[in-house]
């Protein structure tokens, strides 16, 4: 409730975790620490203990006398972090803190992160480009795009119900299939793939108003499967395995599909050898739909969010 822009650096008690580092060189961990305390005149004592309790909670409380020169990646993001937390602000920035890390560094910079958010409950504002850190970190995303917001909500909410294709395309790892497709019998039936599939059910009525239309089908990779869910309305594609990666707890299968090539997640369900024909399984209730000229999503269950405006 406080505008800070207007206010003189010093005086807006946000602290701020660069994508650099921005480690003083010539400084030690422990002076790089304390800077910020002894600018605000902090009685030694206590500038001593906080921040022997600040390194320890960070695991570099036997870094102190290093300077950053001798430290790691990971080592190095920790004392940036600990810079900033040692202050107790009102709010945090993070700009990027993690992209110069390798990817176990990555992972475990998260949980640390996410641990000290848990335990320090401060405002924080976290920029990046990887949506895995956007998921795992978020409790509320901003996804924006050239300067626009296309969707606010709960990390759940934009993966489940993206405001558009490009919220669609961006959450997830694969990211979301698409599949061109035309509406028929005022809006009960789409042809897609080769196949007419019925809206009736969960579905019905979701494209009224759309017959004759061209539309944009999405499903998530985990929720194509190699056989039926049992009691659950499901829709049939005809395919041919081009590509298989395993990466050790499940198969990313690349499936050629009328024309689209379709990425499915899963276990062992579609691995097989070479190219062949196979039936892909899909949920009516896991089907997405958009607009093919703005993008955006068709039917209930979109998160009202926040709409696309300018910068």
């Amino acid at each position: 409730g406080t505008r800070l822009d207007t206010l003189p650096p010093r005086d807006r008690d946000i602290a701020m975790v660069f994508q650099s580092y921005a480690l003083y060189p010539h400084m030690s961990v422990e002076e790089n620490l304390s800077f910020g305390l002894r600018l605000r005149k902090i009685p030694k004592t206590q500038i001593r203990t906080r921040v022997r309790e600040v390194a320890a909670s960070l695991e570099i409380d036997g870094l102190l006398e290093r300077k950053p020169g001798e430290l790691s990646g990971g080592q190095r993001q920790r004392v940036a972090l600990g810079r900033a937390i040692i202050r107790e602000p009102r709010a945090f920035l993070f700009d990027e803190p993690l992209s110069n890390l390798d990817a176990r560094l990555r992972s475990e910079m998260r949980a640390t992160i996410k641990k000290l958010y848990n335990r320090l409950q401060a405002t924080s504002v976290y920029v990046t480009h990887d949506q895995v850190e956007a998921m795992t970190i978020g409790d509320l995303l901003v996804v924006m795009n050239e300067g626009r917001i296309h969707q606010v909500g709960p990390p759940e909410v934009c993966y489940h119900n993206p405001a558009d294709t490009f919220v669609a395309s961006f959450l997830g790892s694969p990211s979301m299939n698409f599949m061109d497709a035309e509406c028929r019998d005022g809006g009960d039936r789409i042809a897609a793939a080769g196949r007419d599939i019925s809206l009736d059910g969960e579905l019905g009525g979701v494209l009224d108003g759309f017959a004759g239309k061209k539309i944009i089908i999405g499903i998530r990779p985990e929720d194509l499967r190699a056989r039926a869910a049992e009691g659950l309305e499901n829709v049939v594609f005809s395919g041919k395995i081009v590509l298989e990666e395993p990466l050790g707890h499940e198969t990313l299968t690349h499936i050629e599909c009328g024309g689209s090539e379709l990425i499915a997640r899963g276990g062992e369900a579609f691995t097989g050898a070479g190219e062949r024909g196979i039936s892909i399984f899909v949920e009516k209730k896991s089907l997405h739909f958009f607009s093919p000229e703005t993008g955006a999503r068709i039917g209930p269950g979109r998160h009202p969010g926040v709409p696309a405006q300018d910068p």
